[in-house]
C-alpha cells in the first residue's frame, strides 16, 4: 500500500467530503453535522465536541482511505470510477446500516423508541438519516462519491 498516497489523498478527500456535508448543512439541505455527532460521543461539551469530532472525522477519513487503497491494490487498478463505486457502497452502508444503529452506540443520542432525556439530547438519524432532512441522503451520497473519486483518481499503486 502506498502510504504517502493514502495520507495525502485521504486528507484531500476528507476535506472535500467534509466541505460538501458542511455546505449542505449551511444551505439548509440537511441538519446533519457528522463531526458534531462524532464529537458528542466523546464529550458532553457541545463546543468542544465540534473540535473533537472534527479530529475524529479526519482520522476516520484516513482509515477509510486505507480501506479504499487496499481495494485498489487488490484489483491492481485505481480509477475515479472504481473510487466512486466504492464511495457509493460506502455511502449506502452508512445510510442504510450505520445510521439506524448509531443510537445504540452513542451515549448522548435518543433512540427511535425512547425520546430525549437530560443526557440523551441528540435526535437519532433514522433510516437513510432522513430525520435530518429529506435531502440528507443525497448530500451523503454526493460527498462519498467525490471522496471515492478523488482517491481513485489520484491514488498511486505501489
Amino acid at each position: 500500500m502506498n502510504k504517502r498516497s493514502v495520507s495525502l489523498w485521504g486528507f484531500v478527500g476528507t476535506v472535500i467530503l467534509t466541505t460538501v456535508l458542511s455546505g449542505s448543512q449551511g444551505l439548509g439541505l440537511t441538519r446533519m453535522n457528522l463531526p458534531f455527532m462524532l464529537g458528542t460521543m466523546f464529550t458532553p461539551d457541545r463546543d468542544r465536541a465540534k473540535l473533537v469530532g472534527f479530529g475524529a472525522h479526519f482520522i476516520n477519513g484516513w482509515i477509510f482511505a486505507s480501506v479504499y487503497a487496499a481495494a485498489f491494490e487488490s484489483w491492481r487498478l485505481a480509477t475515479w470510477r472504481l473510487g466512486a463505486a466504492i464511495g457509493l457502497v460506502h455511502a449506502l452502508f452508512v445510510l442504510v446500516a450505520a445510521m439506524p444503529v448509531l443510537p445504540a452506540m452513542h451515549p448522548r443520542m435518543a433512540s427511535e423508541h425512547d425520546g430525549p432525556t437530560p443526557t440523551k439530547q441528540l435526535e437519532p438519524p433514522g433510516f437513510l438519516a432522513l430525520n435530518y432532512g429529506r435531502r440528507t441522503p443525497l448530500s451523503v451520497i454526493l460527498a462519498h462519491l467525490l471522496y471515492g473519486s478523488i482517491l481513485g483518481a489520484f491514488y498511486r499503486l505501489k
